[in-house]
C-alpha cells in the first residue's frame, strides 16, 4: 500500500465546555482533493488548526509521510510543506501584491525576484496576477490568488483551504478549480473545506464527514447527492425552506437619487440609487464583491449619512440620522463581516446582543443595564438559531464563523425589524444552517417586514426573493420580479446591462 501523505491518529482536542475534536482519525492521499465537512461547531476549524500548528490537541498523533508530524508553531509546518489558505485573507490593502508576499517569507528575496516568481507560478498554474498591482484594488477573486500563490511558492506538500469560494464570482471559481487540479495533478494534496456541496461533487476526490467533533463517515463525493452528505453531516433529514406567497404590502423604504462616497480610499461609490421597498416582500441585491455592497449596507444602517431626502422610511426623511435612530425606527441591519464589525471579538454573547438590541428590546433602564434581561436575550438567540456555544458568557471569538454568523443574523431578526438589511445571509454557515437561516427571512417576510437581501450566492436570492436586482460599479439595476428571471439575464444584470445614467456624486453628501 501507498504511504499517505497525512495519517491523523486519534486527535483530541477539549476546551472549557466543549470538546471540538473526539478521536478523529483519517488519511489524505498524495495528489488527492480531499475534502472535510460538517456542520457548524463541528470540529473542522479546530482540525485543520492543529494540521498548521496553531492548536497542540490533548491527545493523538499525526505522521507525515510516514514521519511524526507534531509542528509547534506555522512556520514549523509550512517548513514541514502544509500550506493555508484562511477564510478571511490576511492582506495589507495598501501595498502591492509583491509587497504582500514578502512578508509572509521568513527570509525574502529583492521585490524584483519575488515578482518574477509570482509571474512564473501565475503563469504556470493560471492565476492571472500583476505583481505590482496595489491590493486595495483587487476583487476578492484576485485577493485569493494573492494568498494562494504565497503558498504555492512555499511548494508545499499539502495545502488546506478554508471556504475558498464564499466571495467568488463563478467565473473566479472555474479558475479556481482549473488551478487546483493542476496541483492535484502535479502531486499536491489539497485538504478542502466548503459548505457548498455541489462544489465538493464536482472537484474532491474523497471526503471525511465530522459531526458534534467525531468522524461520522466517509464517502466518495462522485457518487454521492448532496443532500445524502447534508444528512450525513446533520445527523437528520434536511429541511427545505417553504416559499408561501405574500399579498403586497405597502411601500415602506425608498431610495431617491442616492449617492455616497465610501469610507476608504479602496471603496465604491453609490451612484443615483432609486429604489422602493415594500412590506413583506424580499428583495435580493446580487453582485460580484466590490460592487458596492458594503456601502449600500453603510448607507441605508446610518454608518454612511446622505442628504435628508434620499432616504425615506414610512414617509420620513431618515437619511440624516445615525444607526440608533434608525433603529428605534426599526430599520435594523447585518454586515457582512461578522467578526469585528457586526460583533465584539472579546465581548461575550450577552454584551454582543446589547450592543443592537438595547432599545428594541428594553435592555436598560434609565442609562443601567439590565444584565439579566441581556442574558436572557442572548440565551434566547442561541436556543432559537441553534447556536452552538456552552452559554451567553462565552465570547465570540469562541464561536465557529458559522455559529457566530448565526447569532448576529438571530440578534437582529428577535427584534422584529421593519426593514432588515443584511448582507451575505449564508457565508460560511453549513447547509443545514443556511436553510434555517434562509427560513428565517421568509419567515420575517411573511410577518410582514421588508427584507433587503444582499448576497453573492445567486442561488440562494432565487430561492427567497420576490424581486431581483444587481449592483455594478455603485449603481443599482431596476428591480424585477425573481420569478422566471434567466441566468443570461441575471448575468447581464450583474455586468452593468441597464439603463442608468452614473450619477455624479461630488456633493451628495
Amino acid at each position: 500500500m501507498n504511504t499517505p501523505l497525512l495519517r491523523l491518529d486519534g486527535l483530541t482536542k477539549a476546551y472549557p465546555g466543549v470538546v471540538a475534536n473526539k478521536d478523529v482519525s483519517f488519511e489524505i492521499q498524495p495528489g488527492e482533493i480531499h475534502a472535510l465537512l460538517g456542520e457548524n461547531g463541528a470540529g473542522k476549524s479546530t482540525l485543520v488548526k492543529t494540521i498548521y500548528g496553531l492548536v497542540k490537541p490533548d491527545a493523538g498523533h499525526m505522521h507525515l509521510e510516514g514521519t511524526l508530524f507534531e509542528p509547534a508553531e506555522p512556520r514549523a509546518a509550512r517548513a514541514a510543506g502544509v500550506a493555508m489558505v484562511f477564510q478571511h485573507f490576511s492582506l495589507f490593502d495598501a501595498m502591492n501584491v509583491a509587497e504582500n508576499i514578502a512578508l509572509g517569507m521568513e527570509n525574502p528575496p529583492p521585490q524584483r525576484a519575488i515578482s518574477a516568481q509570482v509571474r512564473q507560478v501565475s503563469d504556470q498554474y493560471g492565476l492571472p496576477l500583476d505583481p505590482t498591482r496595489v491590493v486595495g484594488e483587487l476583487s476578492a477573486g484576485e485577493r485569493q490568488r494573492v494568498e494562494i500563490i504565497r503558498c504555492l511558492l512555499q511548494d508545499p506538500k499539502l495545502l488546506i483551504m478554508d471556504e475558498p469560494t464564499s466571495v467568488l464570482t463563478p467565473q473566479e471559481v472555474t479558475i479556481l478549480f482549473e488551478t487546483l487540479r493542476r496541483l492535484r495533478d502535479a502531486g499536491t494534496a489539497i485538504l478542502y473545506i466548503s459548505h457548498k456541496l455541489e462544489e465538493i461533487r464536482a472537484l474532491c476526490d474523497a471526503a471525511t464527514v465530522l459531526r458534534l467533533g467525531q468522524v461520522v463517515g466517509t464517502c466518495d463525493p462522485r457518487a454521492t447527492s448532496s443532500r445524502e452528505m447534508a444528512e450525513l453531516m446533520v445527523g437528520s433529514s434536511l429541511h427545505v425552506p417553504h416559499k408561501a406567497s405574500r399579498p403586497e404590502g405597502a411601500v415602506i423604504l425608498t431610495l431617491q437619487k442616492l449617492g455616497a462616497k465610501p469610507p476608504h480610499r479602496f471603496g465604491t461609490s453609490l451612484r443615483d440609487i432609486d429604489l422602493t421597498v415594500r412590506r413583506g416582500e424580499i428583495l435580493g441585491i446580487g453582485g460580484v464583491a466590490g460592487n458596492g455592497q458594503d456601502e449600500l449596507v453603510a448607507a441605508l444602517s446610518g454608518e454612511i449619512r446622505t442628504r435628508r431626502d434620499m432616504l425615506m422610511m414610512a414617509g420620513k426623511s431618515i437619511g440624516h440620522l445615525g444607526p440608533n435612530a434608525r433603529r428605534r425606527l426599526g430599520l435594523l441591519a447585518a454586515p457582512e463581516e461578522r467578526m469585528g464589525h457586526a460583533a465584539a471579538p472579546d465581548m461575550t454573547l450577552t454584551e454582543n446582543a446589547l450592543l443592537t438590541a438595547v432599545t428594541r428590546r428594553n435592555l436598560a433602564n434609565r442609562g443601567f443595564v439590565r444584565w439579566g434581561k441581556a442574558r436572557d436575550y442572548a440565551a434566547a438567540v442561541i436556543k432559537a438559531f441553534d447556536v452552538r456555544t456552552p452559554g451567553p458568557a462565552n465570547t465570540a471569538r469562541s464561536l465557529s464563523g458559522g455559529n457566530l454568523q448565526k447569532f448576529v443574523i438571530g440578534r437582529e431578526i428577535m427584534q422584529d425589524p421593519v426593514v432588515f438589511v443584511v448582507n451575505q445571509p449564508t457565508w460560511g454557515v453549513d447547509a443545514s444552517a443556511a436553510a434555517a437561516i434562509r427560513q428565517a427571512l421568509l419567515d420575517l417576510a411573511d410577518k410582514g417586514a421588508a427584507v433587503i437581501c444582499i448576497s453573492q450566492d445567486l442561488d440562494e436570492l432565487m430561492e427567497i426573493s420576490d424581486r431581483f436586482a444587481a449592483l455594478n460599479n455603485g449603481r443599482l439595476s431596476a428591480p424585477r420580479p425573481a420569478q422566471g428571471l434567466s441566468v443570461e439575464q441575471i448575468g447581464l444584470m450583474l455586468g452593468g446591462a441597464h439603463d442608468m445614467e452614473v450619477a455624479d456624486v461630488e456633493g451628495a453628501i
